[in-house]
């Protein structure tokens, strides 16, 4: 049974409570618990009731006394059970646990000409709050031609110098053979860490089935526009929600900039895999998976990254993305790209469009009719279930999932048709204008959940750039592997039990 202690820096201490839009019903058997957006509830056992009876709906319970009054359950299955409903949305999380016993850690950094920020990376290294017989810091050069080594070797880290450049996941690897830590922590020679970076996350490994464990990549500099795209659309950024592979997310990785993985399983897997420069931490993170360890993503252990801050680097970076998706995809062959199309959303655009290309009113009632049916339906099924919904509710809840189905199908185009707008333009130019159309509605959608600092067309300019060419990367990755399923994803019906 795992032990908290008192933490000498008087953090807050692992809490939990119901996030605002969520309701807790006792019921008569089985306790729920509903939210209203996106409109989704969860039956618990009734041994969870005693936990959800206190005030954890209006205050921050802390864990322990959660654990107490579920004294029945191992703690470690308690956190990785509320761990769960905060990944779901039906939580909020504060603080950590403060471990009885921290493992021992090996952070390895791959460098190659980077003496400046070498030089702030490893001063944070040595601000980290995290115990020093505890930690080892193992630098791998690679092949290095400038001043690097000489900044490096000023500090109190194991350096390893290669005489020959061999990229970034053949010095991860030979550092992860040369390390003691039993965890492996991944940082990049361009990111320095917060103090906190390992007290935040080491503990997510006291749940045995994680594999790896990532935090979240801040954006280093806030100067021009697109430091501050970054900090809100950086493909290294994960969000501000946490998030698991046992979600059934089959195409979940971690970045590795800022990833902690099990030195057992890591060497177990071969490491990286040496012959690719990019999107070597996804097909580590999937290889993981495949071999049944969790993977999981923390919104702490915050580290900060340099990003090429320049229109072209920026640029070149993301088409770099882009031609590894083909590879991996064809690599991961069990990991078919789907696209879950729900009929009756899918029948209701169809008569929405239909009334507006012909100015024939009827179809719009007919679409009306879809909502209401599709809503009754699934209002049947809740009832039977004696979940408290009400109808209102549902049908609103009904027409928002078809807006949002509209918003996930031009996100698709977005990401991998926009250049198509441009390219048959004088062939047919009301197809282009559609999916200019439905770029535009994906970049002004991703505004307003993204909040950047940034007017609206300052980052629709960028949001452009970006997806433009991360397209071009995976179209031509496509036709150098001669495999098109990247931008031809399997589709598949929503199933008629989803809420």
């Amino acid at each position: 049974m795992r032990e908290l202690v008192q933490d000498p820096l008087n953090r807050k201490p692992l809490a939990y409570r119901l996030r605002e839009s969520v309701q807790y019903h006792p019921g008569n058997g089985f306790p729920i618990l509903v939210q209203r957006f996106p409109l989704r509830f969860v039956a618990l056992h009734p041994f969870w009731r005693a936990v959800f009876d206190c005030d954890i709906d209006r205050n921050y319970i802390p864990f322990d006394e959660i654990r107490a009054g579920a004294n029945h359950v191992d703690p470690a299955k308690t956190e990785i059970f509320l761990n769960g409903l905060v990944r779901k949305g039906f939580l909020e999380q504060e603080g950590f646990p403060i471990l009885p016993d921290d493992p021992c850690v090996s952070i390895i950094i791959p460098v190659r000409n980077r003496a400046e920020t070498i030089t702030a990376c490893l001063q944070s290294m040595k601000r980290l709050d995290y115990p020093s017989e505890k930690l080892e810091v193992i630098v791998v050069d690679d092949a290095s031609d400038d001043h690097t080594t000489e900044v490096v070797s000023t500090f109190p880290v194991q350096l390893i110098s290669l005489k020959e450049h061999r990229q970034a996941s053949f010095c991860r690897n030979l550092g992860a053979r040369r390390a003691r830590g039993e965890i492996l922590a991944f940082l990049d020679s361009d990111c320095t860490a917060d103090p906190s970076w390992l007290k935040e996350l080491i503990p997510a490994f006291t749940d045995p089935s994680n594999g790896a464990v990532g935090g979240l990549v801040d954006s280093y500099f806030s100067q021009k526009g697109l430091d501050y795209y970054e900090k809100v659309k950086s493909s290294l950024n994960l969000g501000s929600w946490p998030k698991s592979s046992r979600e059934d997310k089959r195409f979940f990785y971690l970045p590795a900039c800022n990833l902690l993985v099990r030195r057992v399983l890591f060497l177990q897997l071969g490491g990286f895999n040496e012959h690719m420069v990019v999107g070597e931490d996804v097909d580590l993170c999937w290889r993981l998976q495949d071999q049944g360890h969790h993977v999981e993503y923390r919104p702490v252990g915050k580290v900060y990254h340099q990003h090429r801050n320049k229109v072209r680097e920026f640029c070149l970076r993301r088409f770099d993305y882009g031609t590894s998706e083909p590879f991996l995809q064809r690599s991961h062959s069990k990991r078919i790209k789907q696209f879950v199309i729900s009929p009756p959303a899918f029948i209701f655009w169809g008569l929405v469009f239909l009334s507006i290309a012909s100015g024939w009113i009827p179809p719009l009632g007919l679409g009306g009719g879809i909502v209401l049916v599709d809503s009754l339906m699934k209002f049947t099924r809740i009832r039977r279930k004696h979940v408290p919904i009400h109808f209102p509710r549902l049908l609103l809840s009904t027409f928002r999932s078809y807006f949002v189905f509209c918003y996930h199908v031009c996100t698709f185009v977005s990401r991998y048709y926009l250049l198509w707008a441009f390219l048959i333009f004088m062939l047919s130019p009301l197809v282009s204008a559609i999916l200019l159309g439905m770029h535009l509605l994906t970049g002004a959608g991703e505004y307003l959940i993204r909040k950047p600092r940034l007017n609206f067309p300052l980052f629709l300019f960028y949001f452009t750039l970006d997806q433009l060419s991360y397209q071009l990367g995976v179209w031509w990755g496509c036709l150098k592997e001669c495999f098109f399923r990247p931008v031809n994803p399997q589709i598949v019906k929503k199933s008629s039990g989803d809420l």
